[in-house]
């Protein structure tokens, strides 16, 4: 297989900062051999998968009918306008993430649908996001973006490691892939050549080389970068000012003022404010091809994450703050549903910024797969013999969305097949991946 590497032309470059551009009509960003009077070439497929724990209030998971026509469940409802570029799967799930029916074991292998180890040992499968990073990735900066919003849990529960919990993607069989929690040290890994808190500006330290650029590219262009440069700018301000904060998110404290010193960087404490920085980050490396692959772990399975923003319908005057995420989801009401659409409407703001973005003929939404998944269809069942699937954007042109497609009565359910699918439309194809043998013909 072959992969290009890139060219000088594709960057801004400042002391200590190296900054990817843009797909542009004028330059030759992403590795391209020059050419006489013809266009750049068209921008390469990229993947997100993003994650939410516990499962959804399966009587309002649901879609049916097709294209600007198709009805979504409540829980699904921030996406509608997304419908007509939105396969809802249903049907598939992992046979080997059935044998330990706990949060952990149906977890471990989201991405794999490897075989979980047991009893103290740490053994899954290597995530379908991570074959593509070793291969189809390898020709970006970040060959893949692994982010979450709630911290990795090392604990043990009914003899399965939780770390299967806290981990959708990994790197090997044993080896989870690190995730990166605060919005700052993932910026940094991005833009600069050291994945380290600076005290200058990215934007400032390319400056000479933006307006170097900016006089030898079409009008077009100039304001393409300029809404570029001035995203990048937002992104970094608002990281400036969560870590000016210095606040953990994720857990309540039991002191009414800090009885420590802050750390200068940290996670904003608003949890939506945290899930739209990790959104952001995800946009500007995909529109920048810094990275083409991202994972992004809203929370944890056997989450312990407590939401103080979304005001409580069960208890009026009050967050869903009340108790744990976990818990939550066994009780299955309106706050419960609640949650499930606050997740629902992260994914709406990522694919409302990726349409926004033109690249050529396509937007970037249309040049991207997003699929969200969870480990259990609802989390007071743990059941998991058909799991939540979807999947948004149009993968240059070789996904069609606007479908639902039921595997519910058919043979050969693995989940692992759409995962086959998703890398042919990456030009990665395995003769098998975790229990498939083949791909979903349909998608």
């Amino acid at each position: 297989m072959h992969f290009h590497r890139f060219s000088r032309r594709a960057f801004l470059r400042g002391t200590g900062v190296t900054m990817a551009l843009p797909w542009m009509e004028s330059v030759n960003v992403w590795g391209d051999e020059p050419k006489k009077n013809k266009p750049a070439s068209e921008a390469p497929v990229r993947l997100c998968v993003t994650f939410s724990g516990n499962g959804f209030q399966s009587k309002e998971w649901w879609a049916k009918g097709e294209g600007k026509a198709m009805e979504l469940g409540k829980v699904l409802a921030p996406l509608h306008e997304f419908r007509d570029k939105l396969l809802f799967v249903r049907g598939l799930y992992h046979e080997e993430a059935r044998k330990g029916n706990i949060h952990s074991s149906q977890t471990g292998n989201m991405l794999s649908g490897a075989p979980i180890a047991s009893g103290g040992e740490i053994r899954s499968g290597t995530s379908f996001d991570q074959l593509l990073a070793q291969t189809y990735g390898r020709s970006t900066k970040v060959p893949s973006l692994v982010l979450a919003c709630e911290k990795s849990n090392p604990s043990v529960h009914k003899n399965y490691s939780m770390l299967y919990s806290s981990h959708i993607s990994w790197s090997s069989p044993t080896t989870p892939t690190p995730l990166e929690l605060y919005p700052a040290l993932a910026f940094d890994r991005l833009f600069k050549d050291e994945a380290s808190p600076a005290d200058k500006s990215v934007l400032d330290a390319v400056l000479a080389d933006a307006q170097d650029l900016r006089r030898g590219i079409s009008a077009s262009d100039q304001r393409k970068l300029d809404e570029y440069l001035d995203s990048v700018r937002d992104v970094e301000k608002r990281i400036e000012n969560a870590g000016k904060r210095g606040e953990l998110q994720g857990w309540r404290p039991t002191l009414s003022k800090p009885n420590i010193q802050r750390p200068a960087n940290g996670i904003p404490q608003d949890i939506g404010e945290h899930m739209r920085l990790m959104m952001d980050l995800v946009a500007i490396g995909f529109q920048t091809d810094t990275t083409r692959i991202s994972t992004l772990k809203l929370n944890n399975d056997h989450s312990a994450l407590r939401f103080p923003n979304l005001p409580s319908v069960q208890q009026a005057g009050h967050g869903i703050d009340y108790m744990i995420h976990h818990l939550l989801s066994h009780s299955d009401g309106e706050d419960y549903l609640k949650v499930n659409q606050f997740f629902m409407e992260q994914l709406a703001y990522l694919a409302r910024k990726l349409a926004a973005i033109q690249e050529g003929p396509r937007t970037l939404l249309d040049n991207t797969m997003i699929m969200h998944c969870s480990s259990m269809m609802v989390g007071a069942k743990h059941n998991n013999d058909e799991l939540p699937v979807i999947v948004l954007g149009g993968a240059a042109g070789r996904l069609k969305g606007g479908r639902v497609i039921d595997y519910k009565d058919k043979p050969d359910r693995q989940l692992c097949r759409l995962f086959m699918s998703m890398m042919d439309k990456m030009d990665v194809r395995p003769k098998t991946f975790g229990d498939a043998k083949q791909m979903l013909e349909e998608v």
